[in-house]
């Protein structure tokens, strides 16, 4: 009788063990599923305006000959719970207070900016100081204007395109493009995708081609969903269609790949895609302090 009442009292024992992990286990899977997702706000500034005078060297081929077009030059402020991520940083500051566009020596450009950075920050109430984050889509003239007010910040860059904008080539050549990331110092390299807060919220897609280390951004937002920033994979929307590749790309073929990859994952995700260069689709962002999330 003993015994039985031992085996009985082992029994008692363990389905009652077995109740309480099954308590535990469906609270631990409530907790989950009632988990807040990080509230990221994505805000939307003016780097400045390019006015392309030959837009033929748009293309390979010659559909845009003789044509011109003006180009926005937006940057953006990425605020998630983990930090603040300046994305890209418009035209130079020194165009600022010109009493009129400057345009290149070749004629190719005519381009303009109305405002800093540190002033623009100031409608969100931040400044380049609260910034944990700096990434630039490639280090071409007109996206990395403000980079050095960022000196605080973290360089979250590709090592292709780190190599690329400290290569005697762009030093002899562009030393203003050399110049304009000089004070970033604080520098992580990075080699292919990134998620920079460990989420899955904010990604860099590696898509060389127009660069030897360009990339673009993700971002999942609560409320407006999956979005692709395409930094200058493509510039327009009917280059984007006919996926055409400027004559100044680093490389044309990998361009070509990067747009085919870009287009997979922007299906994958259903994400919303804005050109960066695209005056239409600076129109649909709201502007500060209003952001999308």
């Amino acid at each position: 009788m003993r015994r039985i009442f031992t085996i009985v009292f082992i029994l008692t024992a363990l389905l009652s063990s077995c109740k309480e992990q099954k308590h535990e286990d469906v609270a631990a899977e409530v907790l989950a599923e009632n988990a807040e997702e990080p509230e990221i706000k994505l805000y939307t500034f003016d780097g400045g305006t390019v006015l392309v005078n030959k837009l033929e060297l748009f293309s390979q081929g010659d559909e845009y000959k003789g044509q011109s077009k003006e180009f926005v030059d937006a940057f953006y402020v990425i605020s998630h719970p983990k930090g603040n991520l300046m994305w890209d940083a418009g035209l130079p500051e020194s165009l600022v207070g010109l009493p009129e566009p400057f345009t290149s020596s070749d004629g190719a450009f005519t381009v303009s900016r109305r405002d800093s950075v540190v002033n623009q920050l100031k409608k969100i109430g931040l400044t380049p100081e609260d910034f944990t984050y700096i990434a630039l889509s490639h280090t071409h003239f007109d996206h990395v204007g403000h980079a050095n007010a960022f000196k605080d910040a973290t360089w979250l860059v590709q090592e292709a395109e780190y190599d690329f904008v400290h290569s005697d080539t762009v030093k002899e050549n562009y030393p203003e493009i050399h110049a304009a990331v000089q004070g970033l110092t604080k520098v992580k390299k990075i080699k292919g995708d990134y998620d920079v807060f460990g989420d899955g919220t904010v990604v860099f897609k590696f898509m060389p081609g127009h660069t030897p280390g360009h990339q673009v951004l993700f971002l999942d937002l609560k409320n407006h969903g999956p979005v692709l920033l395409a930094g200058d994979l493509y510039h327009f929307s009917e280059n984007r269609v006919n996926r055409r590749v400027p004559l100044f790309n680093h490389n044309v073929s990998q361009t070509i790949v990067s747009m085919k990859a870009f287009e997979d994952f922007a299906e994958q995700k259903n994400a919303n895609v804005y050109l960066q260069h695209e005056p239409e689709d600076f129109k649909k962002m709201p502007k500060p302090p209003q952001y999308l999330h």
